[in-house]
């Protein structure tokens, strides 16, 4: 007989078992302590860019561009709005090849923060002043509501931060890993059908909290929005902290948030955190969340340093018992979602005000306008008594407190300058990034092909009854928000008929904010030329217009067209 025991026996000896292995620490400050984990944060960690500008003042300015260090070039520069932009000669074949060193130019893209998207008629005039004198007459409204400029020199900084400083303008914080500028409605504080105003909230939160050093250094940018409009006019969904006006049935009217959206690589859309919030506690709300991101935001990877993955990670329900139990020391209290806004979120066109005046919306083309054409805008405003001006997440411009009798021959001068209150549907709906013209990561040219593109489809197609948004990005980052519009184009290089090697774009459709929010879909394998693209969005529009049912938006048909109509 045998034994267990002995040899050839089926029972093996017990393995011992490993102890797990610890996970890399994320660079999380609460979690793994604040020992930089990579350069950036290490430059952070040494100086986050608030005391830069005096440098530029001192001795930059005066020793020129030679004299800056790589280290306050990039990315400390970024803290006051400045960035290198690209060298004009040097083409998309270089773009993830060279090294950002070779491809920066001895200029900078300069961003006047704005708000709320306000200013006023002299800020306006400011800034188409600056553009004229210093940037060779750029200037672009962006998607974010502010206002960018390029081909500007270090030597002119000082004149012009002492020229925004007189209008109440400034740079700080433009860029970098900080707070970005704070999105809100455009018509915040007039507007017929306003829910609440956020502007003071908006006010509030810049003078008391970005004044400082508090969020200087926070794992990457933070984008926030503010707007009580029911029209949803500050893309909320793909932000990483938003509030919308809400009406509680016991407290009235307050703010929904929400937290955790963004698009790039990897988009998100934000998620709510089930609070009703009142306009007072909107600021002390907004730095909770912002401290949570600067304390438990992941610093490792530059990839993955945005509030979406904590908030991917850790859920809503979690998150707002960390921010009420942590952060507040108060509990909020529940409250319903914002009603849906399905029509357009835009402001273009003629607008009562709750107090009887109008609001006018104009688009110029792709937010772009010379700095000259700014300030003849800016004297047409004050001829007709408008005082106050706004942006938009659209890149429209608004004029605000227009009396009955000024609206006509107002919108008369707006298009001489070529701002319409009426334009296309093409027109009203595209938007770009800078593209291939400045930017040091993109592959195609984006903003005078979404010009041209627009007149191709005018003098083709003339004009739609249905929304369209079409958004052009010369690269994956989505600065163009492509995966929210109908048409998405993501700029790459791709391979034509003869299998030469152009600019193109692949196509995302079906993306939208809105009750069936999505990110669209990419058709496998379907890529366009840049010279192609006319061809192809006429195509596709015009089988739209075939195939429509009644009532039927462009989007909704997106969603039911067969692979062969999107072609």
């Amino acid at each position: 007989m045998t034994t267990a025991t002995q040899s050839g026996s089926d029972e093996r000896p017990a393995r011992r078992s490993r102890p797990a292995r610890k996970p890399k620490p994320q660079g999380q400050w609460l979690i793994d302590g604040r020992e930089p984990l990579n350069n950036d944060e290490r430059i952070k960690q040494e100086d986050a860019g608030l005391a830069v500008k005096q440098r530029v003042i001192d001795c930059y300015s005066k020793e020129g561009f030679s004299s800056i260090p790589a280290e306050d070039l990039a990315p400390r520069f970024k803290w006051i709005g400045l960035y290198t932009q690209r060298k004009q000669d040097m083409g998309p074949e270089h773009t993830g090849v060279a090294t950002n060193a070779e491809l920066q130019d001895e200029y900078f893209m300069l961003r006047i923060r704005l708000d709320g998207g306000q200013t006023s008629t002299a800020g306006l005039r400011a800034i188409g002043e600056i553009s004229r004198d210093f940037a060779r007459d750029t200037a672009d409204f962006s998607d974010r509501q502010n206002v960018q400029l390029h081909w500007i020199r270090i030597e002119d900084m000082p004149a012009i931060w002492d020229k925004l400083e007189a209008v109440d303008l400034d740079t700080h914080f433009g860029c970098g890993d900080v707070p970005r500028v704070i999105l809100g409605s455009p018509v915040a504080g007039v507007a017929e059908d306003e829910i609440i105003d956020g502007t003071n909230a908006i006010r509030r939160i810049k003078n008391e909290y970005l004044a400082g050093d508090e969020f200087s250094n926070l794992p990457r940018k933070f984008k926030s929005a503010v707007s009580g409009s029911p029209r949803l006019d500050v893309t909320h969904e793909v932000q990483d902290v938003a509030f919308v006006g809400v009406n509680h049935p016991e407290h009235g009217a307050g703010f929904d948030i929400t937290v955790g959206g963004g698009l790039s690589t990897n988009p998100m859309l934000a998620v709510r955190l089930g609070a009703w919030v009142p306009e007072d506690q909107v600021p002390e709300v907004w730095a909770g969340v912002c401290r949570i991101f600067r304390d438990y935001g992941y610093r490792r990877l530059r990839n993955r340093a945005r509030l979406k993955f904590l908030v991917a990670e850790w859920g809503a329900e979690k998150f707002r018992q960390v921010l009420e139990d942590d952060y507040l020391g108060y509990k909020l209290i529940d409250g319903p979602a914002p009603e849906p806004w399905e029509k357009d979120r835009d402001h273009i066109g003629v607008h009562k005000q709750k107090d009887g005046l109008n609001y006018v919306g104009v688009k110029p083309a792709v937010g772009r306008v010379v700095g000259s054409d700014i300030v003849k805008l800016a004297d047409i405003a004050e001829k007709y008594g408008v005082s106050r001006i706004r942006t938009t997440v659209m890149k429209e411009l608004i004029l605000l407190d227009v009396e009955d009798e000024k609206v006509e021959p107002l919108m008369a001068e707006l298009d001489e300058l070529g701002l319409s209150a009426n334009p296309s549907a093409f027109k009203r709906g595209i938007i770009s990034c800078t593209g291939l013209e400045f930017c040091k990561l993109a592959l195609v040219t984006t903003r005078e092909r979404a010009i041209t593109l627009v007149d191709e489809l005018e003098e083709r197609i003339g004009d739609l009854d249905t929304p369209i948004s079409i958004a052009l990005n010369g690269c994956p980052n989505s600065c163009a928000r492509t995966q929210i519009a109908d048409i998405g184009l993501k700029g790459q290089i791709v391979v034509d008929d003869n299998d030469n090697r152009v600019e193109g774009f692949q196509v995302h459709l079906g993306g939208t904010l809105g009750m069936d929010a999505n990110f669209g879909r990419k058709l496998r394998g379907h890529k366009v030329t840049s010279a192609e693209l006319g061809d192809y969005v006429e195509r596709l529009v015009s089988n739209f217009k075939e195939q429509r049912e009644d009532g039927e938006l462009f989007r909704q048909w997106l969603v039911r067209a067969t692979d062969e109509d999107l072609q």
